[in-house]
């Protein structure tokens, strides 16, 4: 058994019950505390953990402990390098995203960071849960805190109608999954993950499953047309919750294609259901785009642009798994999507603290009522302008070698498609950079800017936090991609076997 995964699942558990349990002040410093120590067991995870080609199962830490016969189900976790990667982005954004409210009058604050680990629970089960009815319980448990973070700490009145709306479509989502996958268990030994891929399912039995997985997944990232509760969520949660939503948890749903979905039903991705996966992604790369180039709203500029650039992750896998499906074996599509992922993750996170920064100077989300910041707050831009860049994809940053690969990929697949998710890289620059010019160089109110100061100390050290991170994986980005490089050759290598 692997102590350190085992205090990695129940150490948030812990410290949301006992958060939820206490009263008084010190709830923040607790969560955050937990947090921290959460970011270390997995350094020290990631010390030991070996990512090279000699790893034959490719699993490392695992714990298997039966909890159902009748159902033939398993307390299974374990850690590859795919898990690996996304307990790296969990543990490190978080004591970011809960450090990044200490200046906040949050009500009900222990309740709030109880949610916050409850979540962090949920996300570390889901990336190392190796059952599937055990997944389909984790994902579960974080629809749960987050739908009472965007409610409950919303920043509109009507923040409830909103969070209905994704609660209802991503729950529905995954009762979807969960008929697929108590199918697919029907026809296989177990609901453990290797057991499913085994299943035997003809082509017709492998499509139903596979829209149906499918479904629950393109509504979490979402894909088109799945996205429409997206943009509001993410406008109306509090700060915290847009990072989580946005950050972390659509992660979940790329994790899962490759997990579950690829390897599950590849003869139905190698037939139509796989062409026209990539023709609405890429058709929601382009929309993202073109929807996040009109808007005023600066927390909807981040939303478009984080369900544009999750759209190239999506065609990117698909497409390497069409071209293994058809005798061409390559990981590119999923090693880009899963180094996209991990830059993402860092770099919308940073955007939406930006955008929270300048709702707190402007009293206003409407970047057409700011300006002329960067004259009174200099860390501030210098800060921004580099979080923006990696979102960009502006090379030596975090975002470039992820975005390179999935275009390749799609390239290698479709060259019209490569030529329109291409043109939707020149659509970011123009739109991130219209959002921070209107912020940094327009012409501002005289006397709003006099009252302005730069950053505080918190929004400095997680902005600086952020910043180093999107230049030291755009400058090293070779440790991520061997992270997940033996994960990736098993998992589209259990297509074709």
């Amino acid at each position: 058994m692997s102590y350190h995964l085992l205090a990695l699942l129940l150490l948030p558990l812990l410290g949301s019950g006992l958060l939820f349990a206490i009263k008084g002040k010190a709830g923040k410093q607790l969560a955050f505390g937990v947090s921290l120590i959460q970011m270390l067991i997995t350094f020290c995870i990631l010390y030991g953990f070996n990512s090279g080609p000699t790893v034959d199962s490719v699993l490392q830490h695992e714990i298997n402990y039966p909890w159902s016969q009748f159902l033939k189900s398993s307390l299974h976790f374990g850690i590859d390098g795919m898990s690996m990667l996304m307990l790296l982005l969990t543990n490190i954004l978080v004591p970011l995203i809960v450090y990044s409210s200490f200046n906040e009058k949050v009500p009900y604050r222990n309740s709030f960071y109880a949610l916050i680990l409850l979540m962090q629970f949920g996300l570390v089960g889901v990336f190392t849960a190796l059952d599937g009815l055990l997944f389909y319980i984790f994902w579960e448990i974080t629809l749960i805190p987050i739908w009472f973070i965007a409610g409950l700490w919303g920043q509109e009145n009507k923040r409830f109608e909103f969070t209905t709306k994704f609660f209802v479509y991503t729950f529905v989502g995954s009762l979807f999954m969960l008929a697929a996958f108590i199918y697919v268990y029907n026809y296989s030994a177990s609901f453990a993950v290797t057991d499913m891929y085994n299943a035997n399912l003809n082509l017709t039995q492998q499509t139903v499953v596979f829209w149906f997985i499918f479904f629950a997944f393109a509504v979490k990232l979402p894909v088109f047309p799945f996205h429409t509760w997206q943009p509001d969520t993410y406008t109306y949660s509090p700060t915290q919750g847009s990072m989580l939503l946005s950050g972390i948890m659509l992660k979940m749903a790329v994790y899962g294609i490759l997990r579950y979905l690829l390897p599950v039903t590849p003869d139905a991705i190698a037939g139509v259901s796989g062409s026209i996966v990539i023709m609405l992604a890429i058709i929601g790369v382009l929309h993202g785009a073109l929807i996040a180039l009109i808007q005023n709203d600066a927390k909807r500029i981040l939303a478009y642009s984080s369900f544009s650039h999750v759209g190239l992750m999506v065609a990117g896998i698909f497409a390497s798994a069409m071209l293994v499906m058809n005798g061409t074996f390559t990981i590119e599509g999923g090693e880009g999507a899963m180094v996209q992922s991990f830059a993402h993750g860092i770099n919308i996170v940073a955007l939406f603290y930006c955008a929270d920064i300048l709702y707190k100077r402007f009293k206003s989300r409407d970047i057409r009522e700011m300006g002329g910041l960067a004259r009174v707050a200099p860390r501030f831009a210098v800060l921004f302008m580099i979080v923006l860049l990696g979102s960009v994809g502006l090379p030596l940053t975090n975002g470039f070698i992820g975005e390179f690969i999935l275009l390749k990929s799609v390239f290698d697949y479709n060259i019209l498609a490569a030529i329109i998710a291409g043109i939707t890289i020149i659509l970011a620059a123009a739109y991130l950079f219209r959002f921070y010019g209107k912020a940094m160089f327009n012409t501002g109110k005289e006397e709003v800017l006099a009252s302005v100061n730069d950053l505080t100390h918190v929004e400095f050290a997680v902005m600086a936090s952020l910043a180093g991170l999107v230049i030291l994986f755009g400058v090293f980005p070779q440790p991520v991609i061997e992270l997940v490089s033996s994960s990736l050759k098993f998992i589209y290598q259990s297509m074709v076997s």
